[in-house]
């Protein structure tokens, strides 16, 4: 079977569609035809879920970014012990100072949209990547707090357009059948880079303490060097390709992302028909992301509403667990609950962060086979059920002057068990879902709304954490967070369909009034 006949190259050899009866999406018919030809040339019927190599060494670089991030959260958690020391900081300018990357991070994701739709995907991962470097810099050189929240303003900014692009790159690089497991890679490196800070204040806390908190920040620029370097070798994203009318491009890094050249036909076919369906200037040279924000905060259809609220509402709850507030304080928490040696201290994080790692990796293996829904659904209760435990825990330690060892072990277990749900279900699929519900043309400004959201809970929740421990205590404060992944339960379980195993293109029926109930998969 032949697509070809339905793209044009003109004299600069972009590809264009004849008309739009030729460019229509793919039939039943063409896919069985597809299916057919997959068959008759003895394609194994597994031979859709192998993962392509291409598209995974692509995900990998761009998913690099993200130990940036992880990084900061895990090297923090035992660097701000030494900045009170050595600059003298009160607690709330321990929040101030742990808190700002996330709000400052909102910089970055409001921009990183528009930027990305006009600079391409790729370069805007390599200002992601440059943006933190400059502030690793600062961070690790910082005489003074005041230069010091300099370095983590520039940081955020850096991070903000990390977690944007990483996800949204990779799911538009990504074939339909292991998306999942390539767009949860970015979250898998979050748990490396918050693993490799944990180690490393582990291993530095030995030094003066005016040296290693410095060594301790300023090592996340080396990550970030990798990173700039490593991007200049990955394609560009087919699909932002499609969006600027260079159709020839699109269609190379498409046919290195399919298995064969017809299944690349097929699917650059869907992206130009759905290119074509969105308005004004899409499938143009001119295009840069304009009339983005009217569609989807002005004048949003019903559909584009529900994607809006879905989005907005997985990365308000990721947020809202708490969970990076209990990475940054995991310290504090246990000093509250007995135990007194800073090495300790940091040993316990080591823990966590490995239960972490070794958790989101699972989910990643097995996001594509089980689907989104019963993961976050699997994880949201069990960090319900976590969080409720470590507040009965710290409630029992914080009323006794003898704090025996058991209590002290379940509190540790538990918050293992909260970070390793985390990552089982709202840690990893957040990325995806926000990055593959949007249509093509607000991909990248939807989901930079929606992750400016995340940014904006996070940084509330990590500079409010300790002052709001102090009126209710830790354990009143895990309580309280539990009862909010019980909302987000309900929230998951109502409100967001399944996604496996879907093109792009065909997601966003899943969000129209009137779809079948066998395609909705609204219940798994």
């Amino acid at each position: 079977m032949q697509f070809s006949s339905t793209l044009e190259a003109d004299k600069h050899g972009y590809y264009h569609p004849l008309s739009d009866t030729e460019s229509s999406p793919p039939s039943e018919a063409d896919r069985g035809k597809f299916q057919k030809h997959e068959a008759s040339h003895g394609a194994p019927a597994q031979r859709k879920t192998r993962l392509n190599k291409y598209a995974f060494a692509g995900a990998l670089l761009a998913s690099t970014n993200s130990i940036l991030l992880g990084y900061d959260i895990g090297v923090m958690s035992g660097a701000v012990l030494y900045i009170k020391d050595d600059l003298g900081i009160t607690s709330t300018q321990v929040e101030v100072l742990v808190g700002c990357l996330n709000l400052c991070s909102l910089i970055g994701s409001f921009a990183s949209g528009r930027t990305s739709d006009y600079i391409g995907r790729r370069y805007t991962i390599v200002l992601a990547a440059a943006t933190f470097l400059i502030g690793a810099i600062l961070m690790g050189l910082a005489p003074s707090f005041g230069f010091l929240m300099a370095g983590r303003v520039v940081a955020g900014i850096g991070v903000g357009y990390s977690l944007m692009i990483a996800p949204v790159y990779t799911a538009e690089l990504s074939p339909a059948m292991t998306r999942g497991f390539l767009s949860s890679l970015p979250e898998v490196f979050i748990n490396i880079g918050a693993l490799l800070g944990y180690i490393s204040n582990y291993a530095l806390s030995g030094l003066p303490y005016n040296i290693n908190w410095r060594l301790m920040l300023g090592l996340a620029a080396f990550p970030s060097i990798i990173v700039a370097l490593g991007v200049m070798v990955m394609p560009e994203s087919p699909r932002w390709l499609v969006m600027k009318g260079r159709f020839g491009e699109a269609k190379k890094v498409l046919v290195k992302t399919s298995d064969s050249e017809e299944e690349a036909e097929l699917r650059l076919r869907e992206m130009i028909k759905a290119a074509k369906d969105l308005t004004h200037g899409a499938g143009s040279s001119n295009w840069k992301g304009q009339g983005a924000w009217k569609e989807l905060l002005f004048e949003p259809s019903r559909p584009i509403r529900r994607i809006l609220i879905s989005a907005i509402g997985i990365n308000f709850f990721m947020q809202a667990s708490g969970n990076d507030a209990v990475m940054y304080y995991t310290p504090a928490v246990f000093k509250d609950v007995g135990i007194k040696s800073r090495q300790q201290l940091l040993g316990v994080t080591i823990i966590m962060g490995i239960a972490k790692t070794c958790f989101v990796i699972v989910s990643a293996l097995f996001l594509d086979s089980f689907g989104r829904r019963p993961l976050l659904l699997l994880g949201t209760i069990g960090m319900a059920v976590s969080l409720a435990a470590l507040g009965i825990g710290s409630k029992y330690l914080g009323n006794m002057d003898n704090k025996p060892s058991w209590a002290i072990v379940l509190c540790i277990v538990a918050v293992c068990a909260d970070v390793s749900f985390f990552s089982i279900g709202l840690g990893p699929i957040t990325w995806v879902y926000s990055s593959e519900i949007f249509p093509m043309r607000l991909r990248a400004q939807g989901s930079s709304l929606a992750i400016s959201v995340n940014r904006l809970v996070s940084g509330i929740v990590a500079m409010t954490f300790l002052s709001i421990s102090r009126l209710i205590s830790f354990g009143g404060m895990f309580f309280s967070l539990s009862g909010i992944m019980v909302l987000a339960t309900f929230f998951i379980y109502f409100y967001l369909p399944e996604t496996k195993g879907k093109t792009l293109e065909e997601i966003g029926l899943l969000f129209e009034d009137e779809v079948p109930e066998n395609e909705r998969h609204f219940v798994s």
